[in-house]
Protein backbone atom coordinates (compact mmCIF):
# COMPACT_ATOMS: atom_id res chain seq x y z
CA UNK A 1 0.00 0.00 0.00
CA UNK A 2 1.39 3.15 -1.20
CA UNK A 3 1.77 6.17 1.52
CA UNK A 4 -0.79 7.75 -0.66
CA UNK A 5 -3.15 4.88 -0.72
CA UNK A 6 -3.18 4.82 3.57
CA UNK A 7 -3.69 8.76 3.67
CA UNK A 8 -7.33 8.28 1.29
CA UNK A 9 -7.91 4.35 2.15
CA UNK A 10 -11.61 5.16 3.34
CA UNK A 11 -13.33 8.50 3.21
CA UNK A 12 -12.36 8.72 6.30
CA UNK A 13 -8.98 8.33 6.60
CA UNK A 14 -7.72 12.00 5.62
CA UNK A 15 -9.52 13.14 8.41
CA UNK A 16 -8.73 11.09 11.48
CA UNK A 17 -4.76 11.20 9.55
CA UNK A 18 -5.10 15.09 10.35
CA UNK A 19 -5.73 14.34 13.95
CA UNK A 20 -2.79 11.51 14.24
CA UNK A 21 -0.55 14.20 12.63
CA UNK A 22 -1.52 17.53 14.11
CA UNK A 23 -0.94 15.75 17.48
CA UNK A 24 2.51 14.68 16.04
CA UNK A 25 2.90 18.53 15.07
CA UNK A 26 2.63 19.02 18.51
CA UNK A 27 5.01 16.22 19.60
CA UNK A 28 7.50 17.69 17.14
CA UNK A 29 7.56 21.27 18.88
CA UNK A 30 9.28 19.52 21.65
CA UNK A 31 12.33 18.97 19.86
CA UNK A 32 13.55 22.41 19.29
CA UNK A 33 12.49 23.30 23.29
CA UNK A 34 14.87 20.46 23.78
CA UNK A 35 17.63 22.03 21.89
CA UNK A 36 17.06 25.28 23.73
CA UNK A 37 16.78 23.87 27.13
CA UNK A 38 20.32 21.79 26.12
CA UNK A 39 21.81 25.31 25.16
CA UNK A 40 20.72 26.80 28.63
CA UNK A 41 22.32 24.27 30.47
CA UNK A 42 19.93 22.00 31.54
CA UNK A 43 20.56 20.03 34.72
CA UNK A 44 18.30 17.60 36.78
CA UNK A 45 17.66 19.95 39.34
CA UNK A 46 16.11 22.09 36.97
CA UNK A 47 13.22 19.67 36.78
CA UNK A 48 11.86 21.12 40.02
CA UNK A 49 10.91 24.07 38.01
CA UNK A 50 11.60 23.75 34.16
CA UNK A 51 9.75 26.99 33.25
CA UNK A 52 12.04 28.92 35.44
CA UNK A 53 15.10 28.20 33.30
CA UNK A 54 13.04 30.41 30.58
CA UNK A 55 15.38 33.26 31.28
CA UNK A 56 18.65 31.32 30.37
CA UNK A 57 17.34 30.26 26.68
CA UNK A 58 19.00 31.73 23.50
CA UNK A 59 16.51 33.45 21.62
CA UNK A 60 15.58 31.52 19.03
CA UNK A 61 14.75 29.11 22.44
CA UNK A 62 12.69 31.38 23.61
CA UNK A 63 10.43 31.16 20.27
CA UNK A 64 11.01 27.99 20.90
CA UNK A 65 9.17 27.46 23.87
CA UNK A 66 6.26 30.29 22.78
CA UNK A 67 6.21 27.79 19.32
CA UNK A 68 5.88 24.49 21.38
CA UNK A 69 2.68 26.50 23.94
CA UNK A 70 1.10 27.62 20.84
CA UNK A 71 1.21 23.76 19.35
CA UNK A 72 -0.86 22.90 22.14
CA UNK A 73 -3.57 25.88 21.72
CA UNK A 74 -3.52 25.29 18.03
CA UNK A 75 -4.50 21.70 18.39
CA UNK A 76 -7.09 22.02 21.06
CA UNK A 77 -8.92 24.29 17.65
CA UNK A 78 -7.85 21.83 15.43
CA UNK A 79 -8.79 18.31 16.88
CA UNK A 80 -12.82 18.78 17.23
CA UNK A 81 -12.50 19.83 13.89
CA UNK A 82 -11.31 16.62 12.92
CA UNK A 83 -13.29 14.39 14.60
CA UNK A 84 -16.51 16.67 13.49
CA UNK A 85 -15.66 15.91 9.83
CA UNK A 86 -14.50 12.59 10.63
CA UNK A 87 -18.33 11.95 12.23
CA UNK A 88 -19.70 13.36 9.12
CA UNK A 89 -18.45 11.07 6.89
CA UNK A 90 -18.67 8.11 9.44
CA UNK A 91 -22.64 9.22 9.27
CA UNK A 92 -22.36 9.12 5.60
CA UNK A 93 -21.64 12.57 4.32
CA UNK A 94 -19.51 13.11 1.98
CA UNK A 95 -16.97 15.97 2.44
CA UNK A 96 -15.83 18.33 -0.43
CA UNK A 97 -12.37 18.20 -1.36
CA UNK A 98 -11.15 21.25 -0.05
CA UNK A 99 -12.10 19.45 3.30
CA UNK A 100 -9.06 16.63 2.68
CA UNK A 101 -7.09 19.53 1.49
CA UNK A 102 -7.41 21.75 4.66
CA UNK A 103 -7.44 18.05 6.50
CA UNK A 104 -3.72 17.63 4.87
CA UNK A 105 -2.46 21.36 4.86
CA UNK A 106 -2.88 22.12 8.69
CA UNK A 107 -0.39 19.46 10.34
CA UNK A 108 2.34 20.70 7.70
CA UNK A 109 1.61 24.10 8.56
CA UNK A 110 2.13 23.47 11.61
CA UNK A 111 5.47 22.10 10.95
CA UNK A 112 6.22 25.19 8.89
CA UNK A 113 5.13 27.76 11.63
CA UNK A 114 7.33 25.77 14.14
CA UNK A 115 10.09 26.69 11.58
CA UNK A 116 9.30 30.13 11.04
CA UNK A 117 8.81 30.49 14.86
CA UNK A 118 11.73 29.46 15.88
CA UNK A 119 13.70 30.84 12.66
CA UNK A 120 12.46 34.15 13.69
CA UNK A 121 10.64 34.73 10.49
CA UNK A 122 7.45 36.72 11.56
CA UNK A 123 6.13 37.36 7.93
CA UNK A 124 5.81 33.14 7.25
CA UNK A 125 5.34 32.20 10.66
CA UNK A 126 2.35 34.43 10.34
CA UNK A 127 1.01 33.64 6.84
CA UNK A 128 1.25 29.44 8.07
CA UNK A 129 -0.47 30.88 11.17
CA UNK A 130 -3.61 32.19 9.64
CA UNK A 131 -3.70 29.52 7.16
CA UNK A 132 -3.76 26.95 9.93
CA UNK A 133 -6.37 28.39 11.10
CA UNK A 134 -8.60 28.64 8.11
CA UNK A 135 -7.90 25.41 7.69
CA UNK A 136 -9.05 24.13 10.86
CA UNK A 137 -11.89 26.84 10.12
CA UNK A 138 -13.06 24.75 6.87
CA UNK A 139 -12.69 21.16 8.75
CA UNK A 140 -15.45 22.55 11.16
CA UNK A 141 -17.61 24.34 8.37
CA UNK A 142 -17.77 21.50 6.04
CA UNK A 143 -18.25 18.99 8.47
CA UNK A 144 -21.07 20.70 10.37
CA UNK A 145 -23.27 21.47 7.14
CA UNK A 146 -22.27 17.75 6.38
CA UNK A 147 -23.44 16.81 9.59
CA UNK A 148 -26.86 19.21 9.46
CA UNK A 149 -27.43 18.16 5.95
CA UNK A 150 -27.70 14.48 6.82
Amino acid sequence: MSLLQMFTATPAAPFAWSLVLSGGSVVASILPLGAARSAANFEMKDMAAPRAMFDRYPAWGKRASWAHQNSFEAFTLHAPAALLALMAVIQGASLPTTAVIAAFAQPALRLAYIAAYVGNVPPARGLCWASGLVCTGILYSEGLKALISS
